[in-house]
């Protein structure tokens, strides 16, 4: 399904959403001739997430850039980089890059959080977990996260290796509204608009089709290290995961403003709800590991969309760690719930039948107040 381009729907598509992710690219952000940063235009960007957040939205920053900028301190040429060579321009490069966007948003009293993930941090259920709730609790604490591949660390093997991809993955994991991808085009074009006259601009795509995919290989991008296919790639994760992701124009003053006016943008819009996806994701992706028996007080709690409090465990069945899938039974063993435990076994065993205000002194450290969240949860039944 795609559809022409409808400007009018821009502005409240991106209004309405809360939580939205913005991935910037090095070519936006940085002069890669020399390594500095293009500070007006971070200023004009820092002045839209002002805005946005005084519009009662969470934003979430996905950066490249600190190897274009590292590599200008530490002497490195430009060309063809070795991966020691890149890891050593990020570690140099992230500390200057983090701090120019905490000085340009500080300046509207806005804190920044570094974040930097791996590609495992995204695989593995336990570090997902770990993430996201990090993550969250960033975003519920007033900070914009600003988040990129940890280069320090990761190898050839183990890296997203274009951030347009890591933007989707992090859209998914903290279930946001919102990707929008700032690139050097207004979005996608049935071919290249700078040889073709008769390409046409598609406003709205519901679906990456053969024939979509294919008109990537026919549009033109020098943003990313990929172009448009990885901005394709990056659609299909959103979609899967109930997230909207626009492609549009950055090169300019404000152009998170210039989206919310109408800008020229192609929306991909997914035909499910992030919180739909994530329960979908839950109930027919994931093994379960263990079983947790619950009370008829529980059960009902479940079933009117609250979370699994320890007090409502009756007994447990299995071994698993935090952030395995269990399943959720009721006292005659039938399925009532899968998700997520904010516990391993060895703790769940502990805790169980206990009020959530006494998990610290039992375990020695404060964790989540619940054992499955509800936002980690896929109900099986209802009333």
């Amino acid at each position: 399904m795609t559809k022409a381009t409808d400007n009018s729907s821009s502005s409240s598509r991106l209004a309405s959403s809360k939580r939205v992710v913005i991935k910037v690219g090095s070519a936006l952000l940085v002069d890669e001739a020399h390594g500095s940063v293009h500070r007006k235009w971070l200023e004009s960007l820092a002045a839209d997430i002002k805005s946005m957040r005084e519009n009662g939205q969470e934003v979430v920053l996905v950066s490249s850039g600190a190897i274009a900028v590292g590599r200008r301190y530490l002497g490195l040429a430009n060309g063809q980089l070795k991966l020691e060579e890149k890891q050593a321009a990020a570690a140099t490069g992230q500390i200057r890059l983090a701090h120019a966007y905490q000085e340009v948003l500080g300046h509207h009293e806005i804190t920044v959080a570094q974040v930097l993930v791996t590609l495992d941090d995204t695989e593995n259920r336990r570090r997902y977990l770990n993430a996201r709730n990090t993550i969250n609790a960033l975003l519920r604490l007033g900070a914009v996260p600003l988040i990129n591949e940890n280069d320090t660390v990761a190898t050839d093997e183990i890296r997203f290796g274009d951030n347009d991809r890591l933007a989707a993955r992090v859209s998914a994991m903290i279930s946001a509204d919102v990707l929008v991808l700032l690139s050097d085009i207004d979005g996608l074009y049935t071919a290249d608009p700078t040889t073709d006259s008769a390409a046409k601009h598609l406003g709205e795509i519901g679906e990456i089709t053969p024939e979509i995919e294919a008109m990537a290989g026919t549009t033109r991008t020098d943003v990313g290290s990929g172009g448009m296919v990885t901005k394709l790639a990056a659609a299909k994760i959103c979609l899967a995961n109930g997230c909207a992701m626009a492609i549009a124009r950055g090169n300019i003053d404000n152009p998170i403003a210039a989206i919310r006016s109408g800008a020229t943008v192609s929306w991909f819009i997914p035909q499910i709800t992030p919180a739909n996806a994530r329960k979908r994701w839950i109930a027919a992706s994931l093994q379960p590991s263990g079983t947790l028996i619950v009370d008829d007080g529980a059960l009902k709690a479940l079933k009117s969309g609250k979370s699994l409090l320890g007090a409502g465990v009756q007994s447990l069945k299995g071994n698993f760690e935090k952030g395995d899938a269990v399943f959720i039974c009721d006292k005659s063993g039938n399925e009532v719930a899968r998700g997520l435990s904010a516990y391993s076994s060895s703790d769940a065993k502990k805790i169980i039948g206990h009020k959530s205000t006494e998990f610290e002194k039992i375990l020695g450290y404060r964790g989540r107040d619940e054992i499955v969240h509800r936002d980690d949860m896929s109900i099986s039944v209802k009333e």
